[in-house]
């Protein structure tokens, strides 16, 4: 009998310490703590609710190798980063569009052609999104950043400079979802 509960013990443990931990729950939408990007472990850094007007419009999660609240430092690190978005309504492809481009405008300085084509092709990439469908945008040092909308894969985009900008859209000077959101996908 004592063999058989501390088998069972033993079991119980090991599927806790493998199955993944809930982080944070916001609007009724669940993130995990933690996030893959290839071999290297991503920890959720903050959550945050967007809103437009009196609506919820999504719950992103932002996740870095070491959690931080400095903007600057994040996105001076060529590291593996993560950033998803659960929506909790519908949003057309358009007014997803609209606000990458002003993003793009207030929060880079010295706007290229070639960043501007990487936001066009970002925008060929988008789709409308439904209530409960994810976006996301993993980035990896050397291959550049991947795109899933509305819970598909929908192919990459090189370089580091897209990769700091769409992520400066969120959290740069002027954010376009506002500061309060910023400050709680910085971990503030």
């Amino acid at each position: 009998m004592k063999k058989t509960m501390t088998a069972l013990a033993t079991m119980a443990l090991t599927l806790l310490l493998t199955l993944p931990t809930i982080a944070a729950e916001k609007a009724g939408i669940i993130m995990l703590d933690t996030q893959m990007v290839g071999s290297q472990q991503l920890w959720i850094n903050g959550m945050a609710l967007r809103e437009k007007f009196v609506f919820d419009v999504y719950v992103a999660a932002l996740y870095l190798p070491e959690r931080s609240s400095d903007a600057k430092a994040i996105l001076a690190a060529d590291t593996p980063r993560m950033m998803v978005m659960h929506f909790v309504r519908d949003v057309d492809a358009k007014a997803i569009n609209e606000a990458w481009y002003e993003g793009l405008e207030a929060n880079v300085e010295n706007v290229t052609p070639e960043l501007t084509s990487k936001f066009d092709q970002l925008a060929a990439m988008t789709t409308d999104i439904n209530e409960g469908q994810v976006m996301g945008f993993t980035y990896n040092p050397g291959s550049g950043t991947e795109i899933m909308i509305a819970g598909q894969p929908k192919g990459g985009i090189p370089g580091k400079d897209f990769a700091d900008a769409i992520l400066a859209t969120w959290i740069g000077p002027k954010p376009g979802p506002g500061k309060r959101f910023k400050a709680a996908i910085l971990g503030e």
